[in-house]
Formats: C-alpha cells, structure tokens, sequence
C-alpha cells in the first residue's frame, strides 16, 4: 500500500502470452507503473513483494492456471489487498462466475475492447485507491499525521513474518525526544504539539523507502519498521535521524549544552529466525533507547540479539 497521493499505482499483468502483456501495457500505461509475469509462480513473488493496487490475470497458462493464482494471492497477507480482473478468451457464464469465486473483481473478454479496458482498469483502481486512502486516515496519528500504534502493531506483526519466511533482514528503530517533559513545562503544550509535529515530519521524511513505517507510539515516542534494512544500515539510518532533528534547531533551554531540542534512537536489526518474536525484537531495541538515554541522549545506538 502506497502512502503517498502521487505515486503512480502499481498494475501487474500475469500472462504467459508476451503479445498481450505488450497490448495491455501499451493501453494501461498513462494509469500506473506496469509490472510484468508471463508465469503464475513469477506473478506471486512480484504481488508478494510489489504489492500492486490491481492486477490483471490471464486464465489459461501453464503450470498453474489463472483460477489457483488469483485463490493464491487473495489468501496470501502480503498480497490480498489488491483488486483482481481476469483477462480472457472465456466468455461463458460459468467462467465469470469461476473468476468471481476465486476473488477477481471483475472479469473481461478476450478480443480486447480497448476502450471498455481502460474504463474497467480506471474504475477498479479508483475504488482500490479510495479504499486504501479510508483505511490510511483511520490508521493515522490525529497530531502528527504519522501511523498510530495499533497499524504499527499490525504492520510490524506482518512484516516479521514476512522478513522470517523469506530470511529477509529487518531493523526497527525507537525515537524519543529528549527531555520532552521539560520542554512541555517551559514552553507549554502548544508548544509542545508544535514540536512533536516538527520532529514527525522531519523523521517521516527520512523515512521515505518502500515498505517502510513511522508511527507515534505514545506521547513523544516513536517508532520505525525498516525492511531489508542490516544493522550497519539502521545505524546510518539512527545516526542520519538525530542529525535531520538537530538541524531543525528549536530552542528548549532545558537540554543540556545543545540548548536545542534532539532525540534518541535506539535499533536493532538481524534476520528473524523461527524462535525469534516481534516481542524479542521490540525489547531489543527499546534497551537500546534506553541505553542511548542513559549515555548522554542526542545519540543512537544499536543493540544486536545474542
């Protein structure tokens, strides 16, 4: 799922005849980013890794046909949110009603109509990304703007599963913002919104790779997801958001030497095993915030799993 308005849609075309994946993405280009599988096996992996807004899926292929794959990707957490069309010679009744109980949303005909393509392939994508945009506002940090922590929880929960099947590396990164309390005292909580606002927005904004999510986890913490991210990466990654929060250079008379509001970062990254837990990894990086508190603050620090 996409969280930014304008980036294009992802459409995926599953075909194993490459003449009509060059037709269906010569008609489809101007309504997203066309992606491309001329085997069942081939178009999962990219729905599992890409996860497209819409995908369009022939039925008759080798190996597996289009009925499995359309069941496969519908019942798989890391693809099943997108809308499925069935693109095919089949014109019968019986067909559309297969296409429709496996999970498709809709189901056209072969030969081609372009005309009646475009308005079914715009139809679906608007109704995708409107669905997509309702479920993103009702995920949001009312203040901040960034995910709240029940979609963290989601999404982590699904991403450390996901890191763990396909032995995938995974960071996750806690930010606290230094003696917050104090500045809430001196300044008022006013100013004190004002703040966390500044600190989400320059922290979401280093926080921009796919796949990636910031949320608000509580008062003035926050944490990041970040998928195939090692642990020299989600070092650079701490390092690089304690210096985007100093540059911001806001005055909080209580922070020591600085005389600047600054944060603290605690990580920790590894390749999720089976006996391995998001729990574990949450603890994990939550002493590693407590030991960059402890250690002076305005820092990060990176805490490896035994």
């Amino acid at each position: 799922m996409t969280d930014d308005p304008l980036e294009p849609a992802l459409i995926l075309i599953i075909d194993d005849n490459v003449g009509m994946i060059r037709l269906l993405s010569s008609l489809l280009s101007e309504q997203g980013q066309i992606l491309f599988a001329t085997s069942g096996e081939a178009g999962l992996k990219i729905a599992r890794e890409r996860r497209p807004q819409l995908i369009l899926l022939d039925v008759e292929m080798a190996g597996m046909d289009g009925y499995e794959v359309c069941r496969r990707i519908k019942a798989d957490p890391d693809a099943g949110n997108c809308a499925l069309i069935f693109v095919t010679a089949h014109d019968s009744m019986e067909s559309e009603v297969a296409a429709l109980e496996a999970g498709a949303v809709d189901f056209i005909s072969k030969p081609l109509n372009p005309p009646v393509v475009r308005a079914r392939v715009r139809t679906h994508l608007k109704l995708q990304l409107h669905a997509e945009a309702m479920v993103r506002l009702a995920n949001r940090d009312g203040l901040t703007g960034l995910f709240n922590r029940r979609y963290f929880n989601e999404m982590a929960e699904k991403e450390f599963q996901r890191s763990r099947r396909q032995a995938l590396p995974l960071a996750l990164a806690f930010v606290d913002i230094d003696h917050f309390k104090a500045y809430n005292d001196s300044y008022g909580h006013q100013a004190g919104d004002t703040a966390l606002v500044q600190v989400a927005q320059a922290i979401c904004a280093a926080t921009r790779r796919p796949g990636e999510v910031m949320a608000r986890y509580g008062g003035e913490e926050f944490v990041a997801l970040l998928p195939h991210t090692n642990a020299d990466e989600a070092t650079r990654y701490g390092e690089w958001l304690v210096e985007c929060v100093r540059g911001l250079q806001m005055e909080h008379a209580h922070a020591g030497a600085s005389g600047h509001v600054s944060i603290s970062v605690g990580m920790t990254a590894f390749v999720p095993n089976r006996d391995d837990t998001l729990a574990g990894m949450i603890e994990l990086a939550d002493q590693a915030l407590y030991l960059a508190k402890s250690s002076g603050r305005d820092r990060a620090i990176l805490k490896l799993k035994l």
